[in-house]
């Protein structure tokens, strides 16, 4: 990410002009440029841009940016600064991001060059596209924001922004085409032959539909782009030197030119020649197409393509020839200059291999992850988690349902069967494992979100992949907030599935929907704390290999906050005064391949004071940040097994016949089956946008999106299994299907990580909130 400092030099020597002249105008020409005849005026030159050269000025507190033509001879036609003015007044008086233009100076004798001024924006500049500096999620958010925003430029109508005049509109690709080929030939310092071969195929394969009469930037790219200083949010588009009324996807296909760009051959604007696909977290080139396509509303399907992105490679080779003339002529604007010559003949030989590439057209995909982006990795994890429940998980549901049977009244039922363990192991070795974790897995939320709706889909698939609660959460608290010595002692081994671990928080003597009611107590006594309680629903607890828990209790801090009174503290299973009193069934069901719900009891049980998470008084902190991606895991997996009932509804109607027709047939029936697909739908996108939500502005501003998910999602669930269980009649509430236990799972989701009331509650406070800003503002 550029800083001013890095961003911008001491005016460089060719470009230097009269400093107290151009104060002294805007002085008397820019209402508000000072506030005081004190102020100096202090000038610095951006370092990025290689055509027009560009100027920071501080006046003050103020801080303006200058836009002048370059000195000495120009290319006929180019640096038309003025246009550049003309579009930012339309755009910006039309709500789109652009920087406010101020005033535009005609008199050349100020600084030597005509001029304009505009506001300065405080934000993001990323100059190397492929965003090293950020986190693969939010490097994914960014480009989101930006061909999000692209769109919206090109859903303008030239009349409303009182442009119509701006260009020449139809024919634009075969101007183009004459236009950077007379540049080229105007600017080349010797014969390459790709580019001559390159404009002969262009001038071959002109578009049949060359006349779409769009605003268009012309060079729209993510380093000319300001981002908003913490969230993935354009507040302005920069250097419209180019922009004119065109083709849109001249401008797509530019935006796109990273995903096809020859190897070895840097970015521009960049120190990097990786490949995009090689880049984590980078959203796959066909999710940024679809993101375009739906926020315009056209068509699924980009024509042309290859003749697009031929032009695209065509024109950037002729900017950097362009730029190399000037270089040589000595009023280049950029500091390297000089090395763009060399760049010439491999993008034009990269445009001509795409120029005849077969696929002449770009298909978009059409999978529920196209609305929420997929990165690269993200789906190509996706596919691998669906084969191998195809291969190897599915396929041993009946081996593993038939042990917990055999066992159903054995102390063997904790005990996780053979097969279980042999499929840990493969999923190990095929690296699909824990994939919950970013850190780890290098999957956003939004990526795993998908991935745990196929896991819900089998009632023991998440422990396979190490996703299974509530591992999940207390590893992400240790990861979160444990010291190096608990992770070691403890996350390092749950990660690697050598043990296992249990959560206490809920209790039996009070309400635990105010979790502020736990009576449940963490003491220091030294260089110990002795906890003292009852927990229950402590899911996990019965695990032969749980070792560990993390336990939340009260610890007397001295706040008066309800909130900042309790702690969590990891207490090993085996430390005396732990005692497991009983495993308490969920209607009838033990549950016993997730270790079942235990009550637990803690009779003066003494831990090391370095046991403590993060400090006292810090519970109710770690609990929401706990709390947040687990609840996009747990809805996910819920739609996951309402996507099983719906299956299992759809083949039960399709195969009985009541009263003389197949079920379905019957209307009440072939209802439920819509209802309920509309439903899961509904609730998925909900919580596709809580995941995308915390990967984009975090956990604590998403607040909202996931105490809505926490409602819709087991509602509907219940809702659909309760169908299902109908269809099914008798067979539906019987061990023989697999119904009444998915039912009775998801309706304890709607009590789990707090009732819906209490969420209901939240979120009708948060809205109220919201409204109340929105409507004081008016």
């Amino acid at each position: 990410m550029a800083t001013l400092e890095a961003d911008t030099s001491a005016v460089r020597g060719k470009h230097k002009f009269d400093e107290h002249k151009l104060n002294d105008y805007l002085s008397s020409h820019l209402p508000g440029f000072s506030s005081s005849p004190n102020d100096g005026l202090t000038v610095r030159q951006y370092r990025s841009g290689q055509s027009n050269p560009t100027f920071f000025l501080l006046k003050g507190q103020k801080r303006f940016v200058l836009r002048k033509k370059p000195h000495g001879p120009l290319l006929p036609g180019a640096h038309r600064i003025e246009r550049e003015y003309e579009v930012q007044k339309a755009l910006f008086s039309n709500g789109f991001p652009v920087p406010r233009p101020l005033l535009y100076c005609t008199d050349v004798t100020v600084i030597g060059t005509e001029f304009y001024v505009m506001e300065h924006v405080q934000g993001r500049i990323f100059r190397d596209v492929s965003l090293p500096d950020v986190r693969p999620a939010e490097r994914s958010a960014l480009y989101v924001a930006l061909i999000e925003t692209l769109a919206q430029l090109h859903s303008f109508d030239i009349r409303t922004l009182n442009l119509t005049g701006y260009g020449k509109g139809k024919g634009y690709c075969q101007r183009q085409v004459n236009t950077w080929k007379k540049q080229y030939e105007r600017a080349a310092h010797r014969d390459i032959p790709a580019m001559n071969q390159l404009a002969d195929w262009l001038i071959s394969n002109v578009p049949s539909n060359d006349n779409e009469e769009t605003l268009i930037h012309g060079d729209f790219r993510i380093d000319n782009i300001i981002f908003h200083q913490t969230e993935a949010r354009v507040i302005a588009v920069l250097d419209w030197e180019l922009s004119t009324i065109g083709h849109p996807m001249s401008d797509l296909a530019y935006c796109a030119s990273p995903y096809f760009w020859p190897r070895g051959v840097q970015f521009l604007g960049s120190t990097s020649s990786k490949s995009f696909a090689d880049v984590e977290g980078m959203p796959a080139f066909e999710d940024l197409i679809n993101i375009y396509s739906r926020c315009r509303g056209i068509s699924s399907q980009v024509r042309d393509w290859n003749f697009f992105l031929a032009l695209t490679f065509f024109k950037v080779a002729g900017i950097l020839q362009g730029i190399h003339a000037r270089f040589l002529l000595g009023n280049s604007s950029g500091e390297n200059a000089s090395i763009f010559a060399d760049m010439v003949q491999p993008l034009a030989e990269n445009g001509l291999r795409l120029a005849k590439r077969e696929k002449s057209a770009v298909e978009l995909p059409n999978s529920p992850g196209e609305l929420f982006l997929l990165s690269a990795k993200g789906q190509r994890v996706l596919q691998q988690v669906k084969e191998f429940l195809q291969q190897h998980v599915f396929p041993a549901q009946q081996e593993i349902l038939e042990y917990y049977t055999k066992h159903e009244n054995s102390p063997l039922r904790w005990k996780k069967p053979l097969a279980v363990e042999k499929l840990k192991e493969l999923a190990k070795a095929e690296g699909l494992w824990n994939l919950f974790l970013p850190a780890v897995s290098g999957l956003s939320q939004t990526d795993y979100a998908f991935i745990a709706e196929e896991t819900g889909k089998c009632f023991f698939a998440p422990e396979i992949f190490n996703c299974q609660a509530p591992d999940t959460g207390n590893m992400e608290v240790l990861h979160m907030y444990g010291t190096e010595e608990q992770k070691k002692q403890w996350l390092e081994p749950l990660l690697a599935g050598e043990i296992q671990s249990c959560f206490c928080m809920t209790e039996p003597d009070v309400a635990s929907s105010d979790a502020t009611n736990m009576e449940c107590t963490i003491k220091r006594d030294g260089d110990s704390y002795i906890v003292n309680g009852k927990k229950w629903w402590s899911s996990g607890a019965g695990n032969f290999n749980c070792k560990i828990a993390i336990v939340m209790g009260k610890t007397d801090t001295g706040s008066s906050s309800r909130y900042k009174k309790h702690s969590m503290i990891l207490v090993p299973m085996d430390t005396k005064g732990v005692e497991l009193i009983r495993a308490l069934k969920v209607f009838g069901y033990e549950d016993t391949h997730h270790g079942g719900h235990f009550e637990v009891h803690f009779n003066n049980v003494r831990v090391p004071v370095t046991n403590l998470i993060l400090g006292e008084g810090r519970g109710f902190e770690i609990a929401q940040g706990r709390l947040g991606p687990g609840r996009i895991h747990h809805c996910m997996r819920t739609i996951g097994a309402a996507e099983s009932a719906l299956q299992l509804m759809c083949a039960r109607a399709a195969q009985r016949t009541t009263f003389g027709k197949k079920l379905y047939h019957h209307e009440v029936v072939a209802h439920w089956i819509a209802e309920s697909r509309i439903a899961i739908e509904q609730a998925r996108l909900l919580t596709l946008r809580a995941a995308k939500a915390i990967d984009t502005v975090g956990s604590a501003r998403a607040r909202k999106e996931i105490a809505m998910i926490k409602v819709v999602a087991p509602r509907m669930a219940c809702q659909v299994a309760d169908r299902a269980i109908q269809v099914f009649g008798g067979a539906g509430v019987s061990q023989d299907f697999p119904l009444s236990f998915m039912y009775a799972t998801v309706r304890t989701l709607r009590i789990a990580d707090g009732p819906d009331e209490v969420h209901l509650s939240a979120i009708a406070k948060m809205e109220l909130m919201e409204q109340a800003k929105f409507l004081s503002k008016m």
